[in-house]
Formats: structure tokens, sequence, C-alpha cells
């Protein structure tokens, strides 16, 4: 963060940026004379320049960060500290509340220097000034303004309103043409597209004694985004489950259900959980935006040599290959990846999935639905009926679903599948464990992948060091290498990272390694195998991206520690 400026006059700015010709400036300048607009809204009505480019200029003239709002999550009690209706006069927007007693606002007009000073009266803060672009300043304040409005009005709403009122009321609204309108409507729908717009993975709402609290998990980690009084959470849980097409009058047992939202011209699948707690339900929805996923061979993270690895195994005709992992280290998006690339019109490609996360094109994909009776087992072995050539089971979860998917591979069938083990070859022992004779599996499994997801370091602002000798031996680093370090920016909120890639352990199956499945050996003879074989421990796969800059030694560290 810097200071503010001596103030200047933003035409001479412009024009010394190289941004607008003297002779456009004369122009707006004559204009504003007639009109009493702003010089920059006047240079941009007539073209002279974009938003963008204005707020570049202003950027690297004053020596001031831009700021992208875009991917900018502003904090709460930053917004807390301007209201509403002085960030829209003043046309700023309140971002992060940093160390010592400084605020950090994004503004169109940096040059206003009068209103930061209201927001330093305002505040008794310190500020710090961020540029950005007008149009993203309004929308954001739009959006994150409005969420907190809209709990006030619908505490006003339902204040006085008995839990049957509450529940009528909904029931009442959602058939009505003005629901929209409703508070709480407006609020639960606030909430959703700031969870699509923050490219959040999930989005929890849990109640607690005094007060529910809304939580977005991004990048794989859960951040604050709102509070607001228990007497509003049955209301917002109420509308989110007719939305979910669950019922509303049952509180005492857990339920799924499915939102589907249009964003911004693309569709938005919402799974929905909620739970009973001591306090009321708690609801947590897994957010599935295909427009913003990672799903592609060419974008998961693998490397060259892994690449070509993958490549062989799923070129075979027949035979399973595993992606383990625990929940949520990408196992899912890998076997999209790969079902992308598979997916040929020579051949029959049947998915059983639970749920069916993304939809690909030309591909056969089977939800399975216990309550029917249609489990995973029941499922693969209707799709054996089916002439498949290929194969994806979402997952092995029991040892009926494990002998099926061995059948099938054995008989002239890819099978893809996942498995909860915390590496490659303890893959083959889980199996076994379920019940999966051991000559059945060396003759069956191909390829066993093990992943984790590790987050990428800030493009702005991580920063380059060189490893102590210790840690180089101790790791396996050459040394003199240059690495990189986490530091934080307004760009990542301050965490130092932005996104999240993965790192893998490709086992593929040779002789010898078949060999020891077939006779029981311990994963750990497995593994001694495979690293002959030239498998990576997740370790040394994650170290790779450290040299390579993409993630931290800490990240990595932490992320690939297996218990």
């Amino acid at each position: 963060m810097v200071d503010m400026p001596n103030p200047v006059r933003l035409g001479d700015l412009l024009v010394n940026a190289g941004a607008i010709s003297e002779k456009q400036l004369q122009s707006a300048l004559m204009e504003q004379q007639l009109t009493n607009l702003r010089l920059g809204e006047i240079l941009i009505k007539n073209g002279f320049l974009t938003e963008r480019q204005l707020a570049e200029a202003l950027s690297s003239q004053l020596k001031l960060p831009m700021v992208t709002l875009a991917r900018y999550r502003p904090m709460i009690e930053a917004l807390r500290m301007v209201p509403e209706n002085v960030a829209r006069r003043l046309d700023l927007l309140p971002l992060a509340v940093l160390d010592n007693n400084r605020l950090f606002i994004a503004m169109a007009d940096p040059l206003n220097i009068i209103s930061i000073d209201e927001v330093r009266m305002l505040t008794g803060m310190e500020v710090d000034v961020g540029v950005a672009i007008p149009s993203e300043i309004r929308r954001d304040m739009d959006s994150f303004y409005s969420v907190r409005g809209n709990v006030d009005d619908a505490i006003v709403e339902i204040v006085d309103m008995s839990a049957a009122e509450e529940m009528r009321r909904d029931f009442d609204a959602a058939a009505e043409a003005s629901v929209d309108d409703a508070p709480v409507v407006k609020l639960v729908n606030g909430l959703l597209d700031q969870a699509v717009r923050e490219s959040a993975s999930d989005l929890h709402i849990e109640p607690f004694e005094k007060s529910s609290r809304v939580r977005y998990r991004v990048d794989g980690n859960l951040f604050d985004a709102l509070d607001f009084p228990r007497n509003l959470h049955p209301a917002v849980i109420s509308r989110l489950k007719i939305m979910a097409n669950m019922d509303i009058s049952e509180k005492r047992r857990p339920q799924d259900g499915r939102i589907l939202l249009k964003f911004q011209e693309r569709k938005v699948d919402l799974r929905v959980s909620s739970l009973p707690t001591v306090f009321g339900e708690k609801m947590v929805m897994r957010v599935l935006d295909q427009a913003s996923s990672a799903v592609g061979l060419e974008r998961i993270g693998l490397l060259e040599e892994d690449r070509g690895l993958l490549d062989g195994i799923i070129g075979r005709t027949y035979g399973m290959m595993l992606v383990t992992g625990p929940t949520g280290s990408g196992k899912s998006t890998t076997l999209y990846s790969v079902l992308e690339r598979i997916n040929e019109p020579e051949s029959n490609l049947i998915t059983v999935e639970d749920p069916v996360e993304y939809m690909i094109p030309g591909i056969n994909q089977v939800q399975i639905n216990e309550r029917a009776g249609l489990t995973f087992a029941d499922a693969l072995r209707s799709i054996l009926r089916q002439d498949p050539d290929k194969i994806m089971v979402g997952e092995i979860r029991d040892t009926e679903t494990a002998q099926l998917a061995v059948r099938a591979a054995l008989t002239g069938h890819l099978v893809l599948s996942t498995l909860h083990t915390n590496d490659a070859p303890s893959a083959v022992i889980r199996l076994n464990d379920m019940g999966v004779a051991p000559f059945l599996i060396s003759s069956s499994v191909i390829g066993v992948i093990a992943q984790r997801l590790v987050r990428k370091l800030c493009p702005a602002c991580k920063e380059a060091f060189e490893p102590g000798p210790n840690v180089c031996r101790e790791y396996g680093i050459p040394e003199g290498s240059r690495i990189y370090k986490a530091v934080g920016c307004e760009q990542c909120r301050w965490s130092g990272y932005k996104g999240r890639t993965a790192v893998f352990q490709m086992m593929s199956i040779n002789d010898e390694i078949r060999r020891l499945i077939a006779e029981q050996a311990q994963a750990r003879e497995i593994e001694n195998a495979a690293l002959r074989n030239g498998m990576r421990s997740l370790r040394d796969a994650g170290l790779l991206k450290v040299l390579e800059g993409v993630s931290s030694m800490e990240e990595v560290l932490q992320e690939t520690t297996i218990n």
C-alpha cells in the first residue's frame, strides 16, 4: 500500500500517460462545462478510452495498486466501517481492514482527496487506496451491501411471526409472482449469487445459539461471509428447501435436494444437504459450475511425464484404472478430464455417478437413486447389458460394486473409478480388504493415480528466495535453487494464494507389481517396487510444483503428509 500523492489534474495525467490526446482532452473539457459530468465519464462516453484503460492509467501514473474486483472479496469488517449510502455517494468500496489501523478502499477516482478525507474522518483510520473500474465498484456495492440490507429487511419482515406463520408465508410466497421481491428470498438469492461469483465450491449456513453464520469454501478454505440473527434462520432454511424441492415440514431428519441456478447466462447446479443440529438445521450446498471448472487433462496440473504415462493407461482397451485420495482432493475432476479424452464416436461410454456433477455430450450418464433402489451395483449390473466399451463408476463403495467393476475390466471393458485411500499402492490392498481376490486384482488393475490439491501461489505477490542447505538436503532440492513463498496482497485477499492445482502419484502396473499383488504383498513392498519402476511419492511430486514456482514449500508439505 502507498499513501495518496499530491493532487493532480486528471486530464493532464491521462495526456502524460498517453491514454488520450490533447485534442480529446480539450473536447471533453468543453463538454464538461455544458453538462457538469465528470471528465472521466465524458471520456468514456465519447469512446476516447475504456473504463479499464482509465483505471490502468490512473494506477500506473499514481503508483497505486490496480484492484480487479471480480477476483476480490471485501471483508465484512471493512463493509461495516463505511455505510452503504456513504460508499455510493463517494463512489468507493471498502475492501480490507489492515494492520496499523489502516483501511484499504477501491476508488474509480483516486484523485478525489475530499472523499478520502471523509472516509478517514468517518472511520478514524488511515486510508490506503486502490484503483478499480467504476462498473465493478457499483456491481460489488449491489452485491455485498444488498446482502447486508436484505438481512435487515428480512428481520423486520419476520418480527413477531410464529414458526407456523413463517412456514405458511413461505408456501404462499412460492406460488406468488411477487416472490422475488420478498426480503428473505432476496437475501437467499444474494447469498447464492455471491457464492457463484466468488467461485466457492461450497456454501455453509450454520445455526448457533444467538446467530447464524454463512461461510464459503474457496480454494479449499472456509471463510466467514455473513452473520445474521438467529430468528431469521428458519425462514432462510425454508426458502432453500422450497428451491431444492425438499420437505420444509421435516426438520428432524437429514435431507438432500438440488437447485438449478442461472448466473450470468450460465447454468449452475447446487447439491443441497440439510442436517439437524442442536440449534436448528445446518445446510451445506456444493456448487457445481461447469463454466469455472478445471476439467481437462491440460488444466488439472499434470506434469509432462505423468501426462504420457496416463495416456498410456487410458489408451488400453480393457482393464481398471483407479483414482484415489481423500474427499475434496479433485478425484472427480480428474475422472471427468479422462472421460473427455476417451470420449470417441466409435465407443459406447457409460457412467454411473452420485451425483452427476458435469454433463458431457456424447456420454450416457446414470444418476444413482438409492431411495428408488438404484445403487452403484444395480446400475453397473444393468450397464454391462448395454454393450459398453468404457465404463466410469463414480466410487467403489462396497464389495458387490468392487467385484462387478473387476469383472467388467476382465471381460474387455475399460473401467474408471475412485477409492478413498492415502496413496496409490494402498488402493490394491483396499480392494483386497473389500473381498476381491488378489489374483483378480492383479489381472484387472492397470494403473492407480493418487492425488492431492495444493493452493497455487498468487502470481502478483509471490516472493522468490533461496532455501538453506539443510532444507535442500532434507527434501532433495538442488542447492542454489530459487523457490517462492506466499506473501499476500489485495488480489489474493492477503492469503498469498489464488486457485489450486493437483499433485499426482502415478503407479503403472508392471509384471513385478502384478506378481506382488497376487502374492498379497504388503503395501510397502508394492510401493518400493513402484518407486523402482519410476513412480514418485506425493511429496516429491509436490516439490516439483515448488521448484516450478507454482506452490510453496509450506503448502506442499502440509497437503502431502500421509499419516
